[in-house]
């Protein structure tokens, strides 16, 4: 057998005429032999479900945490960061479409070499991302006790398509995890990005339960950008928790996707609506001043001061303003 064929998936069935059915996230890929699910790295090989994207990395590189964005999870640090070729999505926008979408070269590490890698880099840990590690699932579940063990974290950078019952399993070995909330319209994630909406609530639900969770929407002129649709994202989150850190960013032209990029305007009345109810509000991927720093959510003083992915501390004393005492939701 291949060493693709290293490890055996979770969360599938078999089916008549050596087809499988995998239930890792809600496509629910009928697979026939031979043939992998749309993520490109979930392939029924006689009868069976193989994890053929496991350990194998399309890209990796030591970031600071607030690339991710994270800006309340160890503000200031470095992780390493590491990507699988493919995506269960196929959004018409995705900045990183030449290892989401397209075959290319990859380079196999066990678990234990990418431990191994991070305690070298001087990181907090390892994050998952660039492409859509939830399709990377055995591959995370082995690596997380080995992190955990060694003192590093676990962070996922992800689209929140996944069954609830992988996401119940995942997410209490994940230390923090940036859920992109792309829309609060069904038919903008059926058109644009071939998913579908409520399972990415469920699983925003199901990973505050267990994780620190931040949440970035790329705000799309014409296609997600209206009050209406805000003020229905920002509703949604606050019925999560208003504690939740939220990142509003600005699109750029990519892929298959050629509106002109975000107005800045744009970027600041999503800030302003979001304010009305939500703590932690901040906006990226723009030159601006507004949205930047992390402030009380009481007494408004400034708590971290960003410039660019350098921070400084300021304003706090522990996890708590150091002006009024008011608790803040950060990791330190």
């Amino acid at each position: 057998m291949s060493l693709q064929f290293r490890k055996e998936a979770e969360f599938w069935d078999s089916m008549e005429n050596n087809n499988v059915r995998c239930r890792l996230c809600p496509h629910s890929c009928l697979i026939v032999p031979d043939k992998t699910g749309l993520c490109g790295i979930r392939c029924n090989y006689d009868g069976k479900l193989f994890a053929i994207g496991y350990g194998e990395i399309v890209s990796y590189a030591v970031d600071p945490i607030e690339k991710k964005p994270l800006y309340h999870f160890y503000p200031g640090s470095q992780i390493l960061s590491v990507g699988v070729n493919g995506c269960n999505f196929r959004c018409q926008f995705c900045q990183n479409w030449q290892v989401s979408q397209c075959k290319q070269k990859t380079q196999y590490l066990s678990p234990e070499g990418l431990i191994d890698l991070a305690l070298r880099q001087d990181s907090i840990g390892i994050a998952f991302t660039y492409t859509e590690p939830l399709i990377w699932y055995e591959y995370i579940m082995d690596c997380a006790p080995l992190a955990h063990k060694n003192n590093l974290k676990i962070v996922l950078v992800s689209n929140g398509f996944i069954s609830t019952e992988a996401a119940e399993k995942l997410f209490p070995n994940v230390d923090a995890v940036n859920i992109d909330l792309k829309s609060m319209d069904p038919e903008f994630y059926r058109k644009i990005c071939g998913g579908t909406l409520e399972p990415v609530l469920d699983c925003i639900r199901i990973a505050n339960k267990y994780t620190h969770v931040e949440i970035t929407n790329l705000l799309i002129p014409t296609q997600n950008d209206s009050d209406t649709r805000i003020r229905e994202l920002v509703g949604f989150i606050e019925s999560v928790s208003p504690e939740i850190p939220v990142h509003f960013s600005a699109y750029y032209p990519q892929y298959k996707m050629s509106i002109p990029a975000t107005d800045g305007s744009v970027l600041i009345k999503a800030y302003t609506i979001a304010k009305e109810s939500l703590k932690y509000v901040y906006l990226g991927n723009i030159m601006t001043e507004t949205g930047k720093n992390t402030c009380c959510p009481n007494c408004s003083t400034t708590l971290i001061i960003r410039t660019g992915y350098r921070i400084s501390a300021c304003g706090l004393n522990g996890k708590a303003c150091a002006k009024c005492n008011e608790p803040i939701n950060i990791i330190l």
